[in-house]
């Protein structure tokens, strides 16, 4: 074979690799490049959690190179259900939510916030004139809760009261918030629609545009938990998993993201960190 013909061939055969390694490039951007949905645990009203989530959405959406999707749910059972079909690539939800879709939903990271950082409480409130001052006086009472799969807002109270050998299910008249809102609980004790609820220690200010001041007072701060937990779908790819708890960990409390959470930050978790949860629950 010619000089000439050698050469020609060579060239042919460059030009040939790199084509096939572009479209080799583009098939793979192509396949890894998904369309995902996140959600979050509905405790506060739509506007609030819109205005929480949507820039972590973006975030994600920028970090991962996946397109990420905010879809929100009516309430905790619908959420629940949700999550258990697959719907979500990704979720941030309470500690007894995550253990109850833990088939479905593994955890990635947990959420840091304020003095308890990886755990947090809840707490009890009343009005000021109520007459209630302890956990005793709650006997016979109608108590508003969250949802009865509310960490913060019936989980940790519940716990409170068996340290002190009382069952709030056969003590207390317990009615659940509409739409499991944190806001609709403290709205009820304020005009005296219920003796007393629980709800979440940093969800107390969350209806001060809705009610009159010094309406509602704290009547005790109850039993720490491990804190919220960010779930994905176990069928994601590996891959997009570990991106996604890449991303969260990169974030502090400076980052717009983290402001707009009212969070600090995340660390790694994994499930057996939530296992306080099933022995409660068991």
């Amino acid at each position: 074979m010619s000089k000439t013909n050698t050469t020609s061939l060579y060239i042919t055969m460059k030009k040939s690799l790199f084509w096939a390694l572009l479209l080799l490039c583009l098939s793979i951007r192509s396949v890894s490049a998904e369309n995902y949905k996140f959600s979050m645990l509905p405790r506060y009203f739509p506007e609030k959690l819109t205005a929480m989530t949507s820039p972590l959405v973006d975030y994600l959406s920028l970090e991962t190179g996946n397109k990420f999707e905010l879809i929100l749910t009516d309430n905790f059972a619908d959420y629940e259900n949700q999550v258990r079909k697959g719907n979500f690539a990704i979720s941030y939800e309470n500690p007894l939510v995550y253990v109850n879709v833990a088939a479905t939903h593994e955890v990635i990271a947990t959420a840091l916030k304020g003095k308890g950082k990886d755990k947090f409480r809840g707490i009890i409130i009343a009005r000021p004139d109520s007459g209630i001052t302890n956990f005793s006086d709650l006997k016979g009472k109608k108590v508003m809760i969250v949802s009865a799969t509310s960490a913060g807002g019936f989980l940790s109270q519940k716990l409170s009261f068996q340290k002190l050998g009382l069952d709030v299910n056969r003590d207390c008249d317990l009615v659940e918030a509409t739409a499991n809102r944190q806001e609709n609980v403290i709205i009820a004790v304020s005009i005296g629609e219920v003796d007393a609820g629980f709800i979440r220690e940093s969800a107390l200010h969350q209806a001060d545009e809705f009610i009159t001041p010094g309406s509602v007072k704290i009547i005790a701060e109850t039993a720490w938990l491990p804190n919220w937990a960010v779930s994905v779908n176990r069928n994601l790819p590996t891959e997009h998993k570990e991106a996604l708890r890449t991303a969260l960990l990169k974030l502090n409390k400076e980052d717009r993201v983290m402001q707009a959470m009212e969070l600090d930050g995340f660390k790694p978790a994994k499930d057996s960190d939530y296992d306080v949860i099933r022995q409660v629950i068991n």
